[in-house]
């Protein structure tokens, strides 16, 4: 069986999302900054009249900030159920990986081995496969939402 995986680079790195959680990918956009949430989250980006929180994906997984360049670009992607932007530096192809080349995400990654699925190997690289449903815990779900609504009252 195969995967389809939405391939970007971060600090120098190759992840994958699985293409069903990915909505669309933007340019770098503007983005709104909003008070007392935690650092990683960058603040919320209007899409087409709606509200979605920004989540910086260097900041969350603890790696080195950069500058961003204009290869930089936003992942709208579901969380569980809950659309968010994910800022990485490229988005790089669609990738088909056969899921046998999948192992499993060894004890010590760049990544919290946490948010990390597996490794796919491909014929010259490997690219980390994040797990969205992982990447937040239940209270920070929950302080998205909330992001999503405040951005949305402070419009009005």
């Amino acid at each position: 069986m195969v995967r389809k995986l939405v391939v970007f680079e971060l600090a120098g790195e190759l992840y994958g999302l699985d293409i069903f959680d990915v909505r669309e990918i933007i340019k770098d956009t503007p983005i709104t900054k909003i008070p007392r949430v935690p650092d990683f989250v960058e603040g919320v980006v209007n899409l087409r009249g709606k509200l979605l929180p920004v989540i910086d994906l260097k900041k969350r997984f603890g790696l080195e900030k950069g500058e961003k360049t204009k290869e930089a670009r936003i992942i709208i992607a579901d969380i569980s159920g809950q659309e968010a932007g994910l800022v990485v530096d490229s988005v790089k192809e669609v990738a088909t990986v056969d899921e046998s080349s999948i192992e499993p995400a060894p004890a010590v990654t760049t990544v919290n081995a946490a948010f990390v699925e597996g490794l796919a190997k491909t014929d010259d690289k490997l690219i980390i496969i994040i797990k969205l449903d992982l990447l937040l815990e239940v209270d920070e779900k929950e302080m998205l939402k909330s992001v999503s609504q405040e951005g949305a009252a402070q419009d009005n």
